[in-house]
């Protein structure tokens, strides 16, 4: 699978918590990524949370995948903390 700029359509399911050197961040991992969009570097997207909407860049885990950042406002609007599972659906590769 090579995920080029443009409309796509990946869904996964994550949990909220990914250890960074030592500390848990508030993050989804997205396995298979690194592969998935040719680079290990941060990638723009549009997607969404558990059907809210959410744009920006994965950011790399340091281990040559990504993960999806969820900031203290989108996890309240969610319902969801540290732990809790998410479906993350990426609709748009954007760079």
């Amino acid at each position: 699978m090579s995920i080029e700029i443009g409309p796509t359509d990946w869904q996964l399911t994550g949990t909220i918590g990914v250890d960074v050197k030592g500390d848990v961040w508030p993050c989804v991992e997205i396995p298979g990524s690194a592969e998935a969009f040719g680079t290990g570097k941060s990638v723009k997207v549009v997607a969404t949370v558990d059907d809210q909407p959410w744009n920006g860049g994965l950011l790399p885990t340091g281990t040559g995948g990504h993960m999806l950042s969820l900031n203290a406002k989108v996890r309240k609007k969610l319902g969801k903390d540290v732990g809790d599972e998410v479906t993350v659906r990426i609709t748009e590769r954007l760079t």
